[in-house]
C-alpha cells in the first residue's frame, strides 16, 4: 500500500490509477468520489452520481476546501496523512478509514451499497440527531429524519426536530448534508450505525463531513467552520419571559407586568400568544397581523406602558407560507413569499410599534430550506427595520444552520408529568450538541395534568434557570405565573382546543393555595440574574467557539466513563454542575461528581469526586456544585437586565487548583460587538500563592475594561464553622444533615482597569 503525506494542508501527490480500476458506485449507479480537507481534523466526503449536480442550499457557509482525491475509479488502496491523522480509501467494498498516528481507528465508513447507505462504527455512546426521539445514548434505535408535533412520544419528549448531526463519545462527529429529506434514516438499532438516504433522492450527491476530535469542543468549532457562527443574543433574552395565553382585557395585560415589579420578581419580557389557539390573543387569528381590539385597543400605548416598566414585548405568529424563501432581505423579488416581501408586507408595521422579538410557532409543513429562510427573515427583517439592534426569536421547528440567525428553539408542547421533566434534561442535552446551542422548555409542561402541582412547577423552574431560554408558558396559564399557585384559581380553562390530548384533566384544586411557590421562584429567578456575568460570558463562548452553555457531562469529562453516560445532570459552562430534582416528594438527590474536589454552591461544603453523593433536598433546593479551581462572577440582585444597581459584582473563587476566567462584557443590545465594542477582563487565581490577578485580557482585541469596584470572595480556604444542622429559610425551618460550612474571605477592591493583584 502506497502512502502519501500532506504537510500543513498543502497539495497532495496523487498517482495515476492502473487500468484494472474498480468503478465507484452509489446505489447501483456509476459515481464519483471526492475527498477534501476542510481543516486538520475535518474532511468532506462526497459521492456524486455521474452527471448529477449538488442542489443549492442555505444550510452551510463558504468553508475551506482542499481536494485530495477525486475519481470515478479506484484501482488500489489510496492513503494520505494530514496532521496526526491518516486517511485510507479502500475498494471492495468502498471504505474510508480515518486513524490516528497511534493506530486508533477514529471512524470507518462503508460507502454505497444498493441502498446508497453509509455504514459507520458506533462502539461508544452516540449523541446528537437533533431534538426529541429516544434518549439519551442514541444507539439501539432507528431515527427517521421525519419530524413534527406528535411524531414520537410528545407528552414526555416534546416535538421531534430532526438534524443529521451525530457524534460518538470515542472521538468523532459527522454531519450529513445532502440529500436533505425527511426520508433519510439513521439506523442505530444493531451493530454498526447506518445512514440510509431517501430512495427518492438517490440521483443527487450524498455529502458528509467527518471530524476526528481531540477534545469535545472540536465538534463545535468544526461545525461552526462549515455552518457559521452563532450571533450574540440581546441580553434581555437571557432573562425570564412570561408568556400569556387567553387575554381577558387590557387591564390584565398591564396588571401582570405591574405584579412582577411590585413583587420584586425578576423578568425581562412578556410574550403574547395569537388568537387562533386561544379565544382571545394579541391578533385576529393564525397568520394574521391585525391587533385584537378587545384587548389591544391601543397597542402602541400599551407597549409604551410596558416599556416604562422595562419589559420587552414578544409576539406569537403561526401558519407561515409554504415555499418561504430568499437569500437576503436586500434581494428584490415580486414573490409574496420571498422573505423580504413577507416581512415588509406583514411584520414591519407591527414591529415598529415597539415589538422586540417574535415567536414563530409551528412550521412543520415547511421544507428544511424554507425553515432556514424563516429564521433568516426573523433575523434580517428586524435588522432591516431597526438597524444596530439584536433580533430575537424562538421557534418550534428548524433545521441545521438556523443557529446563524439567532436560532432559539423550545421543546414543543410536552405534558406536565414528572417523567417529562426528567426526559427533557436528556432531550436538551442532545438538542444543543446537534441543532442549536440555545434551547428551552415550557416551564411546567405545556398541557396540564393532575400531576401538575406547585412542587412540579418549582422543580421545572429550578431546572430552567440553567437552560438558555427561561420561559413560562402553558395552558391554564395563570399557573405559569410565579404567584399563580396561591390564588385559589386555575385561570382560563381552554379545554376544547386539545380535548383529545387532555384526558388527564387539571391540577387538584387543593394545590392552588401553596404559599411556598412564589418565594422559591423569586429566589431562583434572582439566582438566574445574579449569574448573568458568568452566563453572558458563556454565550460569548458560543459565538466564538460554538460550544453551548448547557453541556452534557461528556463534553467536560470525556475520559470519565461514568460521566459520559449521564443524562439527568449536566454542566452549565465548565464550572457549575446542575442536578435537577425530578422525583415527586424527593428528600434526597443522588448524583455523580467526577474526580476532583467539588463545592456545594449553597453551603460551601466540599466533596471529593470520583463517585456518587447523596444530597438532602427540600422544595427550595436544587443540587448545584462548583468545580474546584473555578472563578464565578456574580452580580447583585436586579429586576431586569438593564437595571442600574448600587451594589458590586462579586468574584467568587473556589480554591483547590489554579483557575482562570475571562469575563466578557458589552452593551448587551447592539451589533457593535462585531466591531470590537466589548471588553474581556482576565481573572487568574494562583492557588499556591493565594493571589488573584485582575487585568485586561491581553488576548482581547476589544476595548479596555472600565474601572469598577469589585467584591472578591474566596470560598472556604479550610476555615470552617461549627456543625450546622438547621437554618432559617423563607420563614420556615429547613433541616439538613449536619455539615461544617466553609467560611468566605471577602475583600472589596477598587480596580482601575489595569493589572492588579489581590493577595489572600
Amino acid at each position: 500500500m502506497k502512502r502519501f503525506y500532506v504537510f500543513a494542508l498543502l497539495s497532495l501527490l496523487v498517482l495515476p490509477l492502473i487500468s484494472s480500476a474498480q468503478q465507484i458506485q452509489y446505489a447501483g449507479q456509476r459515481a464519483n468520489l471526492s475527498v477534501a480537507l476542510v481543516s486538520g481534523i475535518t474532511i468532506e466526503i462526497k459521492l456524486s452520481p455521474l452527471g448529477s449536480e449538488e442542489p443549492f442550499s442555505e444550510v452551510l457557509v463558504d468553508y475551506p476546501r482542499e481536494e485530495i482525491f477525486n475519481s470515478g475509479e479506484l484501482a488500489e488502496p489510496f492513503s494520505a496523512s494530514f496532521g496526526q491523522l491518516n486517511l485510507d480509501i479502500l475498494p471492495s467494498p468502498l471504505r474510508v478509514v480515518i486513524t490516528r498516528d497511534d493506530g486508533t481507528v477514529v471512524q470507518q465508513l462503508v460507502l454505497g451499497g444498493e441502498s446508497g447507505s453509509v455504514e459507520f462504527n458506533t462502539d461508544a455512546p452516540v449523541f446528537g440527531l437533533g431534538h426529541g426521539g429516544p434518549q439519551f445514548d442514541r444507539r439501539g434505535e432507528v431515527f427517521p429524519m421525519r419530524d413534527g408535533w406528535g411524531v414520537y412520544e410528545r407528552p414526555t419528549h416534546g416535538s421531534r426536530v430532526a438534524a443529521p448531526m451525530i457524534m460518538g463519545a470515542d472521538g468523532w462527529s459527522m454531519f450529513f448534508h445532502h440529500p436533505i429529506s425527511s426520508g433519510n434514516v439513521f439506523d442505530l438499532s444493531q451493530g454498526n450505525g447506518r445512514f440510509i438516504p431517501d430512495p427518492e433522492k438517490l440521483n443527487i450527491p450524498l455529502k458528509l463531513f467527518i471530524t476526528a476530535w481531540q477534545q469535545p469542543e472540536d465538534v463545535f468549532t468544526q461545525y461552526r467552520l462549515i455552518a457559521g457562527e452563532t450571533p450574540m443574543p440581546p441580553k434581555w433574552a437571557l432573562g425570564y419571559m412570561q408568556s400569556h395565553r387567553t387575554l381577558d382585557s387590557r387591564d390584565e395585560i398591564l396588571q401582570v407586568a405591574y405584579n412582577f415589579r411590585a413583587r420584586n420578581i425578576p423578568a425581562d419580557a412578556v410574550i403574547y400568544l395569537g388568537t387562533g389557539f386561544t379565544p382571545s390573543g394579541w391578533n385576529r387569528g393564525h397568520g394574521n397581523f391585525e391587533f385584537n381590539e378587545d384587548v389591544f385597543d391601543d397597542p402602541e400605548e400599551i407597549f409604551s406602558e410596558l416599556k416604562d416598566l422595562n419589559f420587552n414585548v414578544v409576539l406569537h405568529t403561526y401558519s407561515p407560507p409554504e415555499g418561504l424563501h430568499g437569500s437576503s432581505m436586500e434581494e428584490e423579488s415580486d414573490d409574496p413569499v420571498h422573505i423580504r416581501n413577507y416581512w415588509l408586507d406583514n411584520h414591519e408595521d407591527v414591529f415598529k410599534l415597539g415589538v422586540d422579538g417574535w415567536w414563530p410557532d409551528g412550521g412543520e409543513p415547511l421544507s428544511s430550506e424554507s425553515r432556514v429562510a424563516r429564521y433568516r427573515m426573523y433575523w434580517e427583517g428586524p435588522l432591516y427595520s431597526r438597524p444596530n439592534t439584536r433580533p430575537w426569536n424562538i421557534n418550534r421547528t428548524g433545521y441545521s444552520g438556523v443557529h446563524r440567525y439567532g436560532g432559539w428553539l423550545w421543546s414543543g408542547d410536552p405534558d406536565s408529568y414528572w417523567e417529562t421533566l426528567e426526559t427533557q434534561i436528556a432531550v436538551g442535552l442532545n438538542h444543543v450538541v446537534s441543532l442549536t446551542p440555545f434551547w428551552g422548555v415550557d416551564i411546567g409542561g405545556f398541557l396540564p395534568s393532575v400531576e401538575l402541582t406547585g412542587e412540579l412547577y418549582v422543580r421545572w423552574m429550578q431546572f430552567s434557570v440553567f437552560t438558555a431560554s427561561m420561559r413560562g408558558h402553558g395552558r391554564a396559564w395563570h399557573l405559569r405565573l410565579p404567584w399563580g399557585w396561591n390564588t385559589g384559581q386555575l385561570g382560563p380553562a381552554e379545554v376544547d382546543a386539545f380535548s383529545d390530548a387532555f384526558e388527564d384533566g387539571y391540577p387538584d384544586p387543593e394545590e392552588l393555595r401553596n404559599a411556598l411557590v412564589e418565594p422559591i421562584v423569586r429566589e431562583y429567578l434572582q439566582l438566574r440574574y445574579r449569574l448573568i456575568p458568568y452566563t453572558y460570558t458563556l454565550f460569548r463562548e458560543t459565538h466564538d467557539r460554538g460550544i453551548p452553555p448547557m453541556r452534557a457531562m461528556w463534553l467536560e469529562f470525556e475520559d470519565d466513563d461514568m460521566a459520559v453516560g449521564l443524562s439527568d445532570q449536566f454542566m452549565w459552562g465548565s464550572s457549575l454542575l446542575v442536578a435537577p430534582v425530578y422525583e415527586k416528594g424527593a428528600e434526597y438527590r443522588t448524583l455523580y461528581l467526577p474526580q476532583g474536589r467539588w463545592y456545594d454552591f449553597w453551603t460551601n461544603e466540599t466533596h471529593t469526586g470520583g463517585g456518587e453523593v447523596t444530597r438532602q433536598v427540600d422544595l427550595g433546593t436544587l443540587p448545584l456544585f462548583v468545580r474546584e479551581g473555578s472563578i464565578v462572577p456574580m452580580d447583585p440582585v436586579r429586576q431586569y437586565m438593564e437595571q442600574e444597581v448600587d451594589d458590586h459584582t462579586t468574584i467568587r473563587i473556589y480554591p483547590g487548583d489554579d483557575a482562570m476566567f475571562s469575563w466578557y462584557q458589552d452593551d448587551g443590545k447592539s451589533q457593535e460587538y462585531l466591531g470590537g465594542e466589548y471588553s474581556w477582563t482576565l481573572l487568574t487565581w494562583d492557588d499556591q500563592a493565594r493571589v488573584l490577578t485582575i487585568e485586561p485580557d491581553p488576548a482581547s482585541e476589544g476595548r479596555a475594561p472600565e474601572a469598577t469596584t469589585l467584591r472578591i470572595k474566596l470560598i472556604g480556604d479550610n476555615v470552617y464553622t461549627e456543625d450546622v444542622t438547621e437554618v432559617d429559610w423563607q420563614e420556615r425551618r429547613r433541616t439538613e444533615r449536619p455539615y461544617r460550612m466553609q467560611l468566605e474571605k471577602i475583600k472589596l477592591v477598587e480596580w482601575d482597569g489595569t493589572r492588579m493583584e489581590v493577595v489572600f
